[in-house]
């Protein structure tokens, strides 16, 4: 397992073109967006600034590109060539497959994270305390393991063909209905209610509790490790169900 994990991420490093946009991606449409927001403009009634506000919603955004969109398809596309038999015929067990793939989307997704931070900072005038930048980076890492787990479960579960349609709509919507593109003080409550028990509003959420000088809420964590379970679960699943084909 250990092997398998040092291959994945190495792999991940060597995919240049992957690395570029999974990283620079979230950069550019944080600068972007942020053209848009007037100076001191404030989120709504949630006490952060807008420009903060956006901060963490691109960089869970980043990392949602970084750790969904690349793993699904190339999961999918390392079945289609057999790749994927191949440690099947091993005694990896199911959840070595999917910690392994878990720990090499892992890889992709901090760096797109810190780097929307570092622009936050230098270039838009964000300021937090030293642990608060500490504690986004690490709280919105390790909240994109629930993605990243997503990512491994469709690539299961889909072809090559219809893993990356299938990977975008739950791209999209999550990052839409979560608040990510669109503030969550806009939507109707119904819609804020909804949004609360999907993965990606918590997700997003974890980042702004601590811009607010908070603890990520318990409910927030909750859901994330509910569907982080759910996935890899699926995922694991999924793998012992081709064993057994095979």
């Amino acid at each position: 397992m250990k092997t398998l994990v040092k291959l994945e991420i190495t792999r991940t490093l060597r995919n240049r073109k992957f690395m570029f946009f999974s990283v620079m991606y979230p950069a550019m449409l944080f600068l972007g967006v942020s053209l848009g927001y007037k100076k001191g403009a404030t989120a709504g009634d949630t006490g952060l600034s807008a420009l903060a506000y956006l901060m963490t919603a691109m960089a869970a955004f980043g990392a949602m590109t970084a750790v969904l969109m690349g793993n699904a398809e190339r999961i999918a596309r390392e079945r289609e060539k057999g790749w994927v038999r191949q440690l099947r015929l091993t005694a990896l067990p199911g959840r070595g497959y999917v910690a392994a793939k878990i720990a090499s989307a892992a890889t992709v997704s901090l760096p797109s994270i810190l780097i929307v931070l570092v622009l936050g900072a230098t270039v838009k005038n964000v300021r937090l305390d030293a642990w608060q930048w500490v504690g986004i980076g690490v709280a919105t890492w390790a909240g994109s393991l629930v993605f990243a787990a997503l990512g491994v479960a469709i690539g299961y579960l889909a072809t090559a063909d219809a893993a990356r349609p299938i990977s975008m709509i739950f791209y999209f919507g999550l990052a839409i209905l979560g608040g990510l593109w669109v503030p969550l003080y806009n939507f109707p409550h119904w819609l804020q209610t909804l949004a609360g028990y999907l993965p990606a509003g918590p997700y997003a959420n974890l980042g702004r509790s601590i811009e607010l000088g908070h603890a990520p809420h318990a409910k927030d964590v909750t859901v994330l490790l509910v569907y982080l379970l759910l996935f890899a679960g699926a995922a694991a699943w999924l793998y012992r169900k081709d064993t057994r084909k095979a």
